[in-house]
């Protein structure tokens, strides 16, 4: 651990700084990836993971403070974070004529992805014994973090948990998620939006993004009727199956 002056500290304490940081590791991170050699190399260098590392690494060895060195700038991120969600409606435009001609079945598959991702989570608790508030925490983990903590509050559960599951599980479709399609041999583009969106969010969708316009927009289209079926579906199912 490297102690820093207080007058550096004072300096480095700037939400750019922070911002900076951020930016810096994901490219670090996605230059990485870019220079790995096979798919499943690729895979396990995702910048999201790659940049979290790095920035927790830095935070320990110069025994940085997260509320005064960092909070600033997750104000900031955050701040984007709604202008590119709005974005994601740009691919959905683009793909009209598909929502249109398939437009029921898209909206099934979003219900019933929205759906099994609670049901899962139900079962998988009770699986392995937990119960109460840690359990309400996951169970809208598939939705996008700024609706999984209004949902697990209003349910009783912890919002800061359920933050830290939602991201772990964007992170783990936007890792395997194009995997496991491939591997269940899933190649309508509709049906791998719909799955990378349901399950998975907006990081989920940010790889859906990589693999085509018709995934996006699907992806960008479950994002928001998963998350609005969610509020209504979380509470309901724990209340007949928890």
């Amino acid at each position: 651990m490297i102690n820093l002056p207080e007058n550096i500290l004072n300096t480095i304490a700037h939400p750019m700084l922070g911002v900076l940081l951020t930016l810096c590791c994901f490219q670090f991170g996605a230059w990485l990836r870019d220079k790995m050699p096979g798919s499943t190399l690729k895979m396990i260098c995702n910048p999201l993971i790659i940049a979290i590392v790095l920035i927790i690494s830095t935070l320990l060895v110069f025994d940085l403070d997260h509320a005064t060195f960092y909070a600033p700038a997750d104000s900031i991120i955050t701040f984007f974070l709604g202008p590119a969600t709005v974005m994601l409606a740009i691919p959905l435009y683009k793909q009209i004529e598909v929502l249109k001609k398939s437009g029921l079945p898209i909206i099934l598959g979003i219900l019933v992805g929205a759906t099994t991702a609670i049901v899962v989570v139900i079962f998988l608790n009770m699986a392995v014994g937990l119960y109460g508030t840690y359990a309400i925490s996951t169970i809208p983990k598939s939705v996008t973090a700024a609706v999984s903590q209004e949902i697990s509050a209003a349910m009783g559960g912890i919002p800061a948990l359920t933050v830290a599951v939602t991201v772990m599980t964007g992170i783990t479709g936007n890792v395997v998620g194009q995997a496991v399609l491939k591997f269940c041999r899933v190649k309508d583009p509709v049906a791998q939006g719909v799955a990378l969106g349901c399950t998975s969010h907006v990081i989920g969708t940010a790889k859906a993004i990589e693999m085509g316009e018709v995934q996006a927009a699907m992806g960008s289209l479950s994002i928001s009727l998963a998350a609005i079926m969610a509020t209504f579906l979380a509470p309901l199912l724990y209340n007949i199956l928890g």
